[in-house]
C-alpha cells in the first residue's frame, strides 16, 4: 500500500484554507498498553510509573486503553467522528527495544498495521518519532543528557523511514523537548526523575540536536512533510518576569530551530545561575535544518511573577477565572496571540495545531453520552481563535484535538480526563462523550455535510 489513499474533500471552507484537516491526537505510552508484549523493550516511563509515589494512585502505562489490541475498533470510531488525520507517537522501544541494534520485526509490524487501517479508512496518519518513551536501556547510559543518545535517535529515525516512509504522510520528530528536559531532569516530575538543572540544559540541547539529526536522515528517505511540535504559552504578568520566562520555555527552543541560535538573554541567564553550558554552538547548524511545518500544542496561557525562591527567580500563579481541571486557565485568546506572535517573529511558517484540549471532571452519563459542556465550549473557542488568526495571515493547516481517548495522563495517572471519547477503564468500553459529537457536527457542516 502507498499513502495515497482516498481522502475527503478538502477545498477552502468556512474561512480555513483548502488542505485544511481536523484530527485528534494520541502518544504511545498513553493509550497502547501492551507494554511486554511482542518484544517490546522497557521505557523510561515504565519504570518511572513503577517507582513508589511517582504517579498518582500507583497508576502505570501497562494497560492503558488497550489501544495495542483495539486499534481496528478505535480507527473505526475515527471514522464515525469524521476525523481527517491521526497524529500517533510510535513506542521507540517496541520498534528498537534497546534503543540501538535491529528492529523488532512484531513492533514495526504494529505500526504498519495500524497505519494501512488508517490510509484504508481515509485518514491521514501522521507520525511522532518521540513522544517521551526513551527506551530504557538509553537512560542507563546517560539518556538525553548525552550526545550517544542524539546519533541513536537519528538511526532510529532512519529505521523508521525506511520501515514505514511509504505509508506514513507526515513525521514529527519530537513532541515538547520543554517537558522532556526540563520537566524529566530539572523538576523530576516526569520520566525519569532527574533533579538536576545543568543535565537539564545539556538534555535540551541534545534533544536539539537529535531533531536536526533526524530531519536529516527522515530527508534521505522519505518526501513527505516533517516537523518538530513544541508547547507554547503566552506569558501574562510582570514583564520582566514574563520576557525571562518566555525566553526559558518558547524561545530557548524556537530560536535554534528556526533561527539557528539561542536566545543570548537566557544564555546570559543560565550561565549566570547554572555556570558554563554544556553546548557545542557548531551543532545549531544541523538544529536549524529546515522544516515544513511547526507542530504547536496549546493548552492555556501561563502567568508569572517574580519569586526569589524559584530557581531561574520566576514564579507562575492560576489567575483568577475559569481553569481545567488541570488548575490551568481557559482562554482561547492565547492560542491567537501565540499564532500571531509565531507569524510577527519568525515569517509565514506552516503550521499544525498538533494538540488543544482541556481535562475536565466529566463522570456523568445522560442517555448513553458523557455531557461535558465545558470542553464543548473549550474546543468552539479555540477553534474559533484558530479561525481568526487564518483571517489575521497565519499559515495554519491541521487542528488535532487532545485526546482521542481519556488515557494515562503521566504523573497524574487515570485521575485526569482530557478524551473527547471516554474510556472506561474496567471494561475497556468507549464512549463519545458530547464534544465528540459537537466534533463531528462541526466538521461535518465545514465540509458541507450539514450539522
Amino acid at each position: 500500500m502507498t499513502a495515497t489513499a482516498p481522502q475527503p474533500s478538502l477545498a477552502a471552507a468556512d474561512g480555513l484554507p483548502a488542505g485544511f484537516r481536523f484530527g485528534a491526537a494520541t502518544a504511545s505510552y498513553q493509550v497502547e498498553g501492551a507494554a511486554r508484549e511482542d518484544g517490546r523493550g522497557e521505557s523510561i516511563w515504565d519504570r518511572f510509573s513503577h517507582k513508589p509515589g511517582a504517579v498518582v494512585n500507583g497508576d502505570t502505562g501497562d494497560v492503558a486503553c488497550d489501544h495495542y489490541h483495539r486499534w481496528a475498533s478505535d480507527l473505526d470510531l475515527m471514522v464515525e467522528l469524521g476525523l481527517e488525520s491521526y497524529r500517533f507517537s510510535i513506542a521507540w522501544p517496541r520498534v528498537q527495544p534497546d534503543g540501538r541494534g535491529a528492529l523488532n520485526p512484531r513492533g514495526v509490524a504494529w505500526y504498519r498495521r495500524l497505519v494501512e487501517g488508517l490510509l484504508e479508512r481515509g485518514i491521514e496518519p501522521i507520525a511522532t518519532l518521540y513522544h517521551w518513551d526513551l527506551p530504557q536501556a538509553r537512560q542507563e547510559v546517560g539518556g538525553w543528557a548525552v550526545r550517544d543518545t542524539a546519533l541513536r535517535f537519528a538511526e532510529y529515525a532512519g529505521f523508521m523511514a525506511d520501515a514505514l516512509g511509504d505509508v506514513v504522510q507526515g513525521w514529527i520528530t519530537h513532541n515538547e523537548p520543554w517537558v522532556v528536559a526540563f520537566l524529566g531532569h530539572a523538576e523530576g516530575r516526569k520520566a525519569p526523575g532527574i533533579r538536576d538543572w545543568p543535565t537539564a540544559i545539556a538534555a535540551s540541547h541534545n534533544l536539539l540536536l537529535s531533531h536536526g539529526l533526524a530531519v536529516d536522515a527522515l530527508r534521505s528517505r522519505v518526501n513527505t512533510p516533517v516537523g518538530i511540535t513544541l508547547n507554547l504559552n503566552p506569558m501574562r504578568g510582570d514583564a520582566a518576569a514574563a520576557s525571562l520566562l518566555d525566553a526559558h520555555q518558547n524561545r530557548w527552543f524556537l530560536d535554534p530551530v528556526l533561527r539557528g541560535t539561542y536566545p543570548g538573554d537566557m544564555v546570559e541567564a543560565y550561565e549566570r545561575i547554572f555556570g558554563p553550558l554544556p553546548i557545542n554552538p557548531e551543532d545549531l547548524d544541523v538544529i536549524s535544518r529546515p522544516i515544513d511545518f511547526l507542530g504547536v500544542n496549546y493548552y492555556n496561557p501561563t502567568y508569572v511573577r517574580a519569586s526569589s525562591e524559584a530557581p531561574l527567580g520566576v514564579s507562575t500563579f492560576a489567575p483568577r477565572g475559569a481553569v481545567t481541571a488541570m488548575g490551568w486557565p481557559v482562554d482561547a485568546g492565547g492560542l491567537y496571540d501565540m499564532l500571531l506572535r509565531l507569524r510577527a517573529d519568525y515569517g509565514d511558517l506552516e503550521i499544525w495545531i498538533t494538540e488543544n484540549g482541556a481535562a475536565f471532571d466529566d463522570e456523568k452519563l445522560v442517555d448513553g453520552v458523557v455531557e461535558d459542556p465545558s470542553r464543548v465550549a473549550y474546543l468552539s473557542t479555540h477553534l474559533e481563535a484558530l479561525r481568526r488568526a487564518v483571517r489575521d495571515g497565519v499559515n495554519v493547516r491541521r487542528y488535532h484535538a487532545w485526546s482521542l481517548l481519556d488515557n494515562f495522563e503521566w504523573e497524574h495517572g487515570y485521575d485526569k480526563r482530557f478524551g473527547i471519547v471516554r474510556v472506561d477503564y474496567d471494561t475497556q468500553e468507549r464512549i463519545p462523550k458530547r464534544s465528540a459529537l459537537w466534533y463531528r457536527d462541526h466538521i461535518a457542516a465545514v465540509r458541507g455535510g450539514g450539522a
